[in-house]
């Protein structure tokens, strides 16, 4: 009888000992501080990611027909393919023949495999909070 009791012991202690790890481990994540809403915590990264989006924003260093290549804040570079459908917008609608080297641009695009990016948008001209090299 002694020997069932204290087997019938160990057996809750090892019990109540995985339920309050299991428990401890539940609250310590809801602990975890998120950051703006929908608990989304920030990362950081030279072109920020919106919705399967890329933005980069930079100087244009390089450009013909079909692509634009972008100097981008860190000091890297971007190629950006252009399509028929995308969108250029200044102030007001602008075109294609707005982009110039030496402009300030942000595009919003999908990143290909080769790692180019096939512009949906381009802004010219937009309010960089940081300085380009």
């Amino acid at each position: 009888m002694k020997n069932q009791n204290i087997l019938v012991s160990l057996l809750l202690i090892v019990v109540f000992s995985g339920f309050g790890f299991f428990a401890g481990t539940k609250y310590q994540s809801s602990k975890t501080p998120t950051f703006g809403r929908m608990g989304v915590r920030p990362e950081i990264s030279a072109t920020p990611r919106r919705m399967g989006f890329n933005q980069i924003m930079g100087e244009i260093i390089a450009q013909d027909e079909k692509t634009i290549t972008i100097k981008t804040l860190d000091g890297s570079s971007k190629i950006i393919v252009l399509t028929d459908s995308t969108l250029y917008n200044k102030s007001s609608e602008a075109t294609i023949t707005d982009l110039k080297t030496g402009e300030k641009v942000a595009i919003f695009g999908k990143e290909n495999t080769d790692g180019t990016v096939t512009a949906d948008n381009i802004n010219l001209n937009p309010a960089l909070r940081a300085q380009t090299n």
